[in-house]
């Protein structure tokens, strides 16, 4: 049986992580970040990470740590706006920024953990946001 309780954040993540890997973060803000285990992110020196969660985090906390060591490269997220050195990395081009509504990201990630690889939502058609992408429509 696996061991579930470990030592230290970093012995937790010990083996897992790699650049260019893809993460789900928890928290909104400063509440329910799990503050350790991002802090042992940052000290692994993984980079290119793309992550996914609510927010940005805030300057000096969260996933705001591993901006200001430049390990994230892609950030997916419902809400951007309260992380100077992110808005910073954005209009600079050097993080890429995907914006989700926050029931949109919801779905997404229940979604894909029953297996479901895709599903249709009409939120933001006809805005900036969907150039380019496809659209269909259903039943119409």
């Amino acid at each position: 049986m696996p061991r579930k309780i470990f030592p230290s954040s970093s012995a937790a993540l010990d083996g897992l992580l790699r650049d260019d890997q893809t993460l789900m973060v928890g928290g909104f803000g400063l509440c329910g970040v799990p503050q350790n285990l991002v802090l042992a992110l940052r000290d692994s020196g993984v980079k290119g990470l793309t992550c996914i969660s609510n927010n940005a985090g805030v300057d000096g906390a969260g996933l705001g740590l591993l901006l200001e060591s430049r390990q994230i490269d892609k950030m997916i997220a419902s809400y951007v706006g309260e992380n100077k050195l992110f808005e910073k990395q954005y209009l600079d081009g050097t993080i890429e920024v995907e914006l989700n509504p926050q029931g949109t990201m919801a779905e997404r990630i229940r979604a894909g953990g029953a297996g479901i690889p895709a599903f249709f939502t009409p939120t933001g058609y006809g805005t900036p946001l969907t150039e380019g992408k496809e659209a269909r429509q259903f039943d119409g």
